[in-house]
């Protein structure tokens, strides 16, 4: 059975490639040597071990280039520590931004990292230069202990994803007991 190696070097524009055919013995197996052009964007050295398959490189895509009017997400704060809370009532925290780019921002997700977290946020886009907020808003019930929570901020803006983070801890409400019933009825005997 045959088996193919390749080893692609890079060098100007001239691309060696060598093959080898493994059946042959060690001390007989000789490279064949192939040369070709390339274009002069390629300029990559790319080998393969001799136990591994063939690997190819292509050359990197060319990024489009960065719209200088997109529009430009900037939170006063990314973080927000809500200290001490108690167990019950939900806390909640407004993340403020503006939209400093010059083109419309429009938020088109803003997913919390789990259920006890639930994000706000306007679904209309926010003009240049005007400001909006994301409001964090955690479920404190049933969940006493420290917390640390994410929110990720999808949107059109030239960096397209902001995560936003809260954290706290909740302090566990003071156990309740309820007052011990009477009975209903009462037997008395009668004494006489």
């Amino acid at each position: 059975m045959k088996k193919l190696f390749l080893v692609i070097l890079v060098s100007g524009s001239v691309i060696t490639s060598f093959a080898q055919d493994k059946a042959k013995t060690a001390a007989k197996a000789e490279p064949k040597k192939v040369e070709t052009t390339a274009p002069a964007a390629a300029t990559k050295a790319v080998s393969a071990s001799p136990a591994t398959p063939a690997a190819t490189q292509a050359a990197p895509a060319a990024q489009p280039a960065e719209n200088p009017n997109a529009p430009a997400i900037k939170f006063k704060t990314e973080k927000h520590d809500f200290g001490t809370v108690p167990e019950g009532p939900q806390a909640k925290f407004d993340f403020d931004f503006v939209n400093e780019g010059k083109e419309p921002l429009i938020l088109s997700n803003v997913q919390a990292s789990c259920g006890c977290t639930t994000p706000e946020w306007p679904k209309e886009p926010i003009l240049p230069g005007k400001s909006a907020k994301v409001t964090a808003i955690y479920n404190t019930q049933g969940r006493p202990g420290p917390f640390t929570k994410s929110i990720t901020v999808t949107s059109n803006a030239k960096t397209p994803s902001v995560v936003l983070m809260i954290n706290g801890t909740v302090e566990k409400a003071p156990a309740t007991t309820a007052p011990e019933k009477a009975p209903a009825t009462i037997s008395v005997p009668d004494h006489k």
